[in-house]
């Protein structure tokens, strides 16, 4: 066996046992993740000395009053709501306000103009964490809609097996992990507080504006008026949000062509002018300060967002 097959097998055996150990590191942080948001609820339920005291300070931590109304304004409130991230305004406010001065003194030192950064900074301290808070609250409400059909199996087996509703409910909550087992949870302790089904099952709705927990909703609100079978529509109402899942998917997949020529050709000018810059930065620069070449870049530029939004309008199909 010569010096390069020796060598090659080293190199294998390190390969192996550095994927294996990053397998290992990460298998753990995933556990401990999954387990620290299950049991979210759980911990603030064991600082708190009874239930009513556990209801209100879990509708505070997402942004509520103690009826569960809104605190703030409308779409500013909807939007941490359903992001599920503990309402801390304090600590939100000195986030913005260090973001805005990390960006002015990049500004300053970068420019050399303080004026500029002004501005920016406020842009990017106010919408950068609006813009984490609805990426947050849409992740969400995806992962909220891939375990709610299994979240009613687990009540339709309860109930099948004797269980009380706030039974199945609650058990939801301790069972499953975040975001389906928080919103349960809170379902469950606000049934045990004195609220019926239908309302609990309805703020949930509320908090998460989610269209397949509007229809769960719909669901318990037509067999409270109408009667029926509970285990039954709940049955339905899984098969019914599974299905609609697959769906999601399957135009996911029939559009991803769609999305990746958008995303070449809006990335491919840009591509050819920063190869451009750096091969020759000379290019452009003689005749970049003529009106007519200025005027035909923004003329580009326009026909660009016109043609990324007719492509976003022919791939954004929903059901």
């Amino acid at each position: 066996m010569g010096d390069s097959t020796v060598r090659m097998v080293v190199m294998i055996l390190i390969f192996a046992a550095v994927f294996t150990a990053v397998q290992a590191v990460s298998g753990l942080v995933t556990r401990a993740s999954s387990k620290r948001k299950v049991n979210k609820r759980l911990m603030v339920a064991e600082k708190t000395t009874s239930l009513a005291d556990l209801v209100i300070e879990l509708r505070k931590q997402r942004g509520l009053d103690a009826s569960g109304g809104r605190r703030m304004v409308r779409w500013f409130s909807d939007i941490v709501v359903r992001s599920g991230v503990s309402y801390q305004p304090r600590k939100w406010a000195a986030i913005c306000a260090g973001v805005a001065l990390a960006v002015w003194l990049a500004c300053y030192f970068l420019l050399k103009n303080p004026f500029v950064g002004i501005p920016l900074g406020l842009i990017i301290g106010t919408g950068g964490p609006l813009m984490f808070l609805k990426f947050t609250a849409d992740r969400r409400s995806k992962k909220l809609g891939e375990q709610l059909p299994a979240a009613l199996e687990i009540i339709v087996r309860s109930l099948e097996a004797g269980h009380p509703v706030p039974t199945a409910v609650a058990l939801v909550g301790r069972e499953m992990p975040d975001p389906v087992g928080s919103e349960f949870g809170m379902a469950g302790d606000e049934i045990a507080y004195g609220a019926t089904l239908e309302q609990a099952v309805a703020r949930i709705a509320d908090r998460c504006r989610q269209p397949d927990v509007d229809l769960f909703a719909a669901t318990i609100r037509l067999q409270e008026r109408a009667g029926g079978n509970l285990t039954g529509l709940l049955k339905m109402n899984a098969k019914a949000v599974r299905e609609r899942h697959k769906m999601r998917l399957k135009i996911q997949a029939a559009s991803s062509e769609g999305r990746a020529s958008a995303i070449i050709l809006t990335s491919a000018p840009f591509c050819v002018l920063l190869i451009l810059q750096v091969m020759s930065p000379q290019f452009y620069g003689d005749i970049i300060h003529e009106r007519p070449v200025q005027i035909g870049l923004a003329i580009f530029g326009v026909w660009m967002f016109i043609g990324n939004m007719v492509m976003r309008r022919m791939i954004d199909m929903r059901i």
